[in-house]
């Protein structure tokens, strides 16, 4: 395993979670915040200080981040992130597992990946979009589920993929469960899966639940058929 600096823009529910386990597995860890000295936010994330996290600006977060994740609301991302800079988020891996929803429900991001938009408007970062199609908890505790589960990878980069790769094996996941689709532009099926993920949690009643790729047996019919 190699330790990372690790960037995490986004204090709620996704945010503290992947910081809470990335810090267990030796990362070091800083959580990204608008209002990174307000005593309200700062009561909230208590826990996660006293464990020695800290909470910086978005800013500062980006700038100690060899990899950074975007764990921020999908309309705003594409925003806070130009708060930050093309030039200070230049060379870093983005980790983004944002979806945006608008309030009637639907997505904010209709005809293109908020992955895209985020790659689209800073080139020079390497944009890898993962972990978007599990709820906060089941990011962090594969095993909780009674069976294995297929999270996905969409980047340009292979480096950066192999990099966020580790990242996510780091939480729990066994390689064999990461398969990885190809460019970004396939990040809109991953960020699509949210509005049938929504339909399984209504019918099942929760939210902690994986979805897995079964392949064929041997002789199964390939894309040329």
């Amino acid at each position: 395993m190699t330790l990372m600096r690790i960037g995490i823009l986004g204090t709620g529910n996704v945010g503290q979670a992947l910081a809470s386990a990335w810090a267990r597995a030796g990362h070091d860890v800083v959580l990204g915040s608008r209002r990174p000295d307000d005593p309200e936010l700062l009561a909230g994330l208590k826990e996660l200080t006293a464990s020695g996290l800290r909470v910086d600006s978005l800013a500062g977060a980006a700038a100690h981040a060899e990899v950074l994740v975007n764990a921020t609301p999908g309309t705003a991302s594409v925003a806070l992130l130009h708060t930050i800079g093309a030039e200070v988020l230049a060379g870093r891996i983005i980790l983004d597992v944002g979806v945006g929803f608008l309030d009637d429900g639907s997505l904010s991001h209709p005809g293109v990946s908020l992955g895209e938009e985020i790659q689209h408007a800073f080139p020079g970062t390497r944009v890898v979009k993962t972990l978007c199609t599990v709820d906060r908890k089941v990011m962090i505790a594969p095993d909780s589920l009674e069976g294995p589960a297929t999270v996905f990878l969409s980047g340009e980069d292979a480096e950066a993929k192999s990099v966020v790769r580790g990242l996510v094996g780091d939480l729990g996941w066994a390689d064999d469960a990461l398969l990885d689709l190809g460019g970004i532009a396939t990040a809109r099926g991953q960020e699509t899966f949210a509005l049938l993920f929504i339909g399984i949690a209504v019918a099942t009643g929760t939210y902690e639940f994986g979805i897995r790729v079964v392949l064929p047996t041997s002789g199964g019919s390939g894309l040329d058929h």
